[in-house]
């Protein structure tokens, strides 16, 4: 089985609320539809602050969602001083605190940074199709010049959901991939 990438670089995702903190009643504009349907890049973008560290010009995506999150990768998380846990999006169990700063306002979250899980969005009928239906993860088989093999890639099964393997900047750099490439999911067992 061949799955498209998409690397995901740092990101945030937000409350109504939060995002009224930072932003006020600035309306939150698509700037491109994301593969996963209804995802998208929005025209926002926070600084995130911990101490005396910052990364600015991190983007906030849409739609709003029901829990605050912030994603980032280890090479991030070095240079703000954090060592977040690795979570899938939306288990913020652990996760650590850290400041927003948008146009209008200052949030500070008390559990939202992560680093994403590697993980795979399909449906249930994804799962039949490819006969992955009795498994949580799946290896991931990169050729190349810097090719090797992705342990730990979950299967986010979601009924809304278009196919694509996410890897956040780090793997993707240490494998010398690029969205869009296609890469081969290994059976587990």
């Amino acid at each position: 089985m061949k799955v498209t990438l998409g690397i995901s670089n740092r990101h945030v995702h937000l409350t109504e609320e939060t995002y009224k903190i930072l932003f006020n009643n600035e309306p939150l504009e698509k700037v491109k539809d994301l593969k996963q349907p209804g995802q998208f890049a929005s025209n926002k973008f926070v600084t995130l602050i911990n101490d005396d560290r910052k990364i600015e010009k991190v983007r906030v995506l849409g739609p709003l969602r029901n829990y605050n999150q912030v994603e980032i990768s280890r090479t991030d998380s070095y240079h703000l001083k954090l060592n977040p846990p690795i979570k899938s999006s939306g288990d913020l169990k652990d996760a650590l605190p850290i400041t927003l700063v948008g146009s209008q306002g200052i949030a500070y979250l008390e559990n939202a940074c992560i680093i994403a899980n590697r993980h795979i969005h399909l449906t249930k009928e994804d799962l039949e199709k490819y006969n992955l239906q009795n498994k949580s993860c799946v290896k991931i088989k990169v050729m190349g010049e810097k090719g090797g093999i992705l342990d730990n890639v979950y299967l986010k099964v979601q009924e809304n959901s278009s196919l694509e393997l996410h890897l956040d900047s780090d793997d993707g750099n240490a494998f010398n991939l690029k969205t869009g490439d296609k890469l081969e999911v290994i059976d587990t067992e």
